[in-house]
């Protein structure tokens, strides 16, 4: 019986791809450059299954006019608001994700850009690389405490939640959580944390407020001006979720007129490209989108997406189908 033949979008870890080559007729990116709407419209047509990744755009014109022979999109990721859902559903094509692997490491990086912002890390390595520290001094680089601060966190899932524990029982921090539906007692409990009813609520109180919402046309631009405006001037915004959640016109104001003191940002929206003005400014922390960029992550990704393409053409309850 022949194997299905399925395209894997980008590289994958080698241990991953070994598999996916030895039980499928598998299509690799040996070049690894992103593909193109031409190209995605072929691998859906040509393959069973196309693997693609959360920068990967298949959006309604992927779609639009095919014939596909691809029967899912076994998703490399726990996001998938680049992929249209209505459209893969309206072909018959089967979505799924890779939840719970990458929400410890991601959380890492949500308190590394805290750490970094804070303690205005990112400006002394800076300086320093530049020959240009002249040695300690009382007034040099003076940043603002993390521990015993208040941490206000917008969406409360797995990864917040596991950025709540690092700072709760880490750092001694003060946790305020709002999320669309309830947060249930055992998580509060286990968190440290405590609910607030809205997004405001966490701007006004926070002095760190740290961004764990969904991206997608519905939450686009959530986090905008207003909300923005009610932050304390002394406060930092943490974002580790998706790049168009946040209004970044809105928040380089914010930032240049020093309404707050920071921010840490590790999305970007319309990533790769960033909008150049955030590379002027000192009071920013910028890093390449490295949430779950650890090799036990990455591959535990491949692995969980391999999980639900075995499950799929076997015939078995998939693990992680989103549509």
């Amino acid at each position: 019986m022949a194997k299905p033949k399925i395209v894997v979008t980008r590289r994958w870890p080698a241990a991953v791809e070994a598999v996916l080559a030895e039980r499928y007729d598998a299509t690799f990116n040996v070049a690894d450059v992103p593909m193109d709407r031409a190209a995605m419209r072929q691998a859906l047509v040509e393959a069973d299954a196309v693997l693609p990744t959360v920068v990967d755009k298949l959006d309604h014109a992927v779609f639009e006019g095919l014939t596909p022979r691809a029967r899912i999109l076994a998703n490399y990721g726990v996001g998938f608001s680049h992929i249209d859902i209505d459209a893969a559903t309206a072909h018959g094509i089967v979505v799924t994700n890779t939840p719970d692997v990458l929400s410890e490491c991601t959380a890492d990086i949500a308190l590394t850009l805290i750490l970094m912002v804070a303690r205005r890390a990112g400006e002394g390595e800076r300086e320093l690389r530049a020959g240009q520290w002249t040695g300690w001094r009382p007034t040099h680089l003076v940043g603002t405490k993390v521990s015993g601060k208040t941490l206000g966190i917008i969406g409360f899932g797995r990864i917040a939640q596991a950025v709540a524990r690092r700072a709760h029982f880490g750092f001694g921090m003060r946790v305020i959580a709002c999320n669309r539906s309830p947060i249930p007692p055992d998580v509060l409990r286990t968190t440290g944390a405590s609910v607030r009813q809205t997004i405001d609520e966490i701007m006004t109180e926070a002095d760190f407020v740290s961004l764990h919402i969904p991206g997608g046309a519905r939450n686009r631009h959530l986090i905008g001006a207003e909300h923005i405006h009610r932050m304390k001037r002394d406060a930092f915004l943490i974002n580790t979720a998706r790049g168009e959640v946040v209004d970044e016109e809105a928040l380089l104001s914010a930032l240049n007129e020093e309404r707050i003191s920071g921010a840490g940002l590790d999305v970007f929206d319309g990533e790769p490209a960033v909008n150049p003005r955030f590379l002027s400014l000192n009071n920013v922390v910028l890093l390449p989108h490295l949430g779950s960029a650890t090799r036990e992550s990455r591959e535990a990704m491949g692995f969980r997406a391999l999980e639900n393409l075995d499950a799929f053409f076997g015939g078995q309850a998939i693990p992680d189908r989103v549509a």
